[in-house]
């Protein structure tokens, strides 16, 4: 039977760890769903998780007020993650990169960069509050589609 041109799921979660675990545990059988090759899912996943702590402990600063909305969707040749927290926002550009000398034992871009390498595109929209961050991958031909 043929796949449907758009599969999506969205989860609304409290800003905990417990939730990054559950994020890493549905966006995993959400890409194993969609036949991804195997060596490709532990990248995407550890970039799914990297971009909910985030969204969890730099967005909402674990605010147990403030919630973290994340979307997975598949879409023709296209796996769209979407994550967007309540907090305060930030400039992505602002981040040193994490790969020049200075920055080497500095906590704080790598994760930004790890998710960028494990991405065909990462952008980011401010929503007053809050900050989306929306990944996208493009599969490989031969992947359901």
């Amino acid at each position: 039977m043929p796949r449907p041109a758009t599969e999506r799921i969205r989860l609304q979660l409290a800003s905990t760890m417990d939730s990054v675990a559950q994020v890493e545990e549905q966006a995993e059988k959400f890409i194993q769903s969609l036949g991804v090759n195997e060596d490709e899912i532990f990248p995407l996943v550890m970039g799914i998780r990297e971009a909910a702590v985030n969204a969890v402990l730099h967005g909402n600063g674990y605010d147990p007020e403030k919630s973290v909305v994340i979307t997975l969707e598949h879409l023709a040749d296209s796996l769209i993650i979407t994550i967007a927290d309540q907090g305060d926002g930030f400039d992505p550009e602002s981040l040193s990169d994490p790969r020049e000398e200075e920055n080497l034992l500095r906590g704080t871009g790598r994760g930004i960069f790890l998710i960028r390498s494990f991405f065909d595109e990462v952008n980011f929209r401010q929503l007053h509050p809050g900050t989306e961050i929306r990944l996208v991958k493009k599969l490989a031909d031969g992947e359901p589609g």
